[in-house]
């Protein structure tokens, strides 16, 4: 008989096991700066509406069901225009100059205190523009409109990068400091983007659900739904690679490579989710599930490690189902 061998269960990558510090995570945006050379905006906040079936016809070339007519679990998400909150010029990895944006909205005015500047943000920014080529990056300070949606009221706020070289860069802010960022104008049909959030979260749970150890023997003492041993008599201590009971979920996570079936607005959708609320503003359909429960922000971002398998892939939509 083959010898048995089972590793150890549970992955250490991602160590330690405890609830995340802010739900919208950081991003390294210089990873994405070599595979994006676009003038565009990086990055997105959406709002995760749910799941649905997608009835559509398969384009993809070679594929098995070419040309017929297949069924995608695909997630749904609410992306509500985005405004510029604030401006940082980088220089050797350090935060330079930050210019603040007056004109926001009431709901953000509670939440942050802005003092009156001396001269208006045109005006600054005019004056920056002569001297560009001090600076190694540039990226904005973004907020959602969120209170467009329904959801809440608050908005959620991320700094994003932006595609291009520097002088890209500082076209894109004059274009759109006082306009609302929509993302039907940055991302489109059939491009690949990665979801980064916070996964849904269970609390306090055991080691078999954690780490998905086996159970013991049934006749076992001291519990079934626990490790055998916690370790050697020497050295006396318990080693953090035991499997033991703890936190659980609520981990950021990044998933990569999900292709976006469709983009549009509200109006497009023939029906509205069960059990969720109407869809007001833009959205973006996803191919596949991702992390987290309904309501939850998430960032999506340009790519980091595509894929020739998943670009390659190519729907068309007959019919979204319930």
């Amino acid at each position: 008989m083959p010898k048995k061998h089972k590793p150890r269960a549970g992955s250490l990558q991602f160590w330690p096991r405890k609830r995340a510090n802010k739900i919208l995570p950081s991003v390294n945006w210089k990873a994405l700066y070599k595979k994006e050379q676009e003038n565009r905006i990086l990055g997105f906040i959406g709002y995760k509406i749910g799941m649905l079936r997608v009835l559509a016809k398969d384009l993809t070339p070679n594929s098995l069901t070419k040309g017929k007519q297949i069924i995608i679990p695909s997630t749904l998400i609410e992306c509500p225009s985005m405004k510029i909150l604030a401006i940082r010029f980088y220089k050797d990895n350090k935060v330079v100059i930050g210019i603040l944006n007056e004109n926001i909205d009431k709901e953000l005015k509670r939440k942050i205190k802005i003092s009156k500047q001396k001269k208006d943000i045109s005006a600054k920014l005019s004056e920056i523009e002569k001297n560009l080529d001090d600076f190694d990056d540039i990226r904005i300070i973004v907020y959602s409109v969120v209170k467009q949606t329904g959801i809440k009221k608050t908005p959620d706020i991320i700094e994003i990068g932006l595609g291009g070289n520097i002088s890209d860069k500082f076209k894109f802010i004059k274009e759109h400091i006082n306009k609302e960022i929509k993302i039907e104008e940055f991302f489109e049909k059939g491009q690949i983007v990665d979801v980064r959030g916070v996964t849904k979260a269970h609390g306090f749970t055991g080691p078999v659900k954690r780490f998905g150890i086996g159970l013991k023997q049934h006749k076992s003492e001291k519990g079934r739904r626990r490790p055998g041993t916690l370790g050697p008599w020497r050295p006396s201590r318990v080693t953090f690679r035991v499997a033991m009971a703890g936190q659980y979920g609520f981990f950021t996570r990044v998933h990569y490579n999900f292709k976006i079936i469709d983009v549009g607005l509200a109006k497009d959708l023939a029906f509205g989710l069960p059990h969720h609320h109407k869809i007001k503003t833009s959205y973006i359909l996803l191919r596949g599930s991702i992390q987290g429960p309904s309501k939850r922000q998430f960032l999506l971002t340009a790519p980091l490690r595509e894929t020739k398998k998943i670009a390659k892939k190519n729907f068309e939509i007959v019919k979204l189902l319930r």
